[in-house]
């Protein structure tokens, strides 16, 4: 039985009626949100709607304009910068591009960002990248560098990197983006199943086949004129033809 089936799902993003500007351009109007404990699901759109804003929003990048937007127990548009910290390790980040340390081995990478959050117990910070790497199946590369790894495995390594801090929330950017299709499909299978031991996803792709070949709940950012919105597809709209990811 999946961990979030045995309770009611927390709710861990809620927006009504959000406005996201950039540089004086409205980006979304009138954006509408809900994710909850175990979720997973797909962000789709065109380059250019809007994808990376709304991911930036939701780990207070990009500010919040107009409208209500919680994530975690945070008020975005009320969140304070001593406050910001402490939202962030409540997230995971996984980007396109990987963004590991080419110098150091996938354990020193690890440890860099416990260090970074204030793990001052040595063996406390082995202890949780030994969970981790061995969440994602890597634990026996850990003292590889990432140049002696394979695109998939570095990513692997960054899902393990967005594991650390336990977060409820894990965004991921792309994070196929620079894979062949079968390694991506198991990158997308990995992160689906993490959701199911209650950590929402929200994955953003432009991968259309993961779309058929694990189906989830989609979002698509779609242009209304010089705004984009947020449309929640249905599993015949997702499967059709005519459903473009650019």
């Amino acid at each position: 039985m999946d961990i979030v089936s045995m309770a009611e799902k927390a709710l861990v993003v809620e927006m009504r009626d959000v406005t996201l500007c950039q540089e004086e351009n409205v980006i979304f109007q009138n954006l509408n949100l809900t994710l909850s404990a175990g979720d997973f699901v797909y962000l789709i759109g065109s380059v250019g709607s809007g994808k990376s804003t709304l991911l930036k929003a939701l780990y207070a990048e990009v500010p919040i304009s107009a409208g209500y937007a919680r994530v975690i127990d945070y008020d975005l548009a009320k969140l304070k910068r001593k406050q910001l910290p402490y939202l962030r390790r409540n997230l995971g980040i996984v980007f396109q591009d990987f963004q590991l340390l080419n110098g150091r081995t996938v354990a020193e990478n690890l440890d860099f960002v416990l260090r970074a959050t204030d793990w001052k117990n040595r063996a406390d910070r082995e202890q949780r990248i030994e969970e981790v790497l061995t969440r994602v199946g890597m634990s026996r590369k850990a003292y590889k560098r990432p140049h002696e790894l394979s695109g998939g495995e570095q990513q692997r390594v960054g899902i393990a990197r967005a594991l650390l801090a336990k977060p409820a929330l894990i965004l991921a950017d792309e994070p196929t983006g620079n894979l062949d299709s079968v390694t991506g499909l198991q990158i997308a299978s990995l992160l689906y199943e993490i959701s199911k031991q209650g950590t929402a996803v929200l994955m953003s792709t432009h991968n259309s086949s993961l779309l058929s070949h694990l189906p989830a709940r989609t979002l698509a950012v779609r242009k209304n004129g010089d705004a984009s919105s947020l449309v929640e597809l249905s599993a015949d709209a997702v499967s059709r033809k005519n459903t473009e990811i650019d």
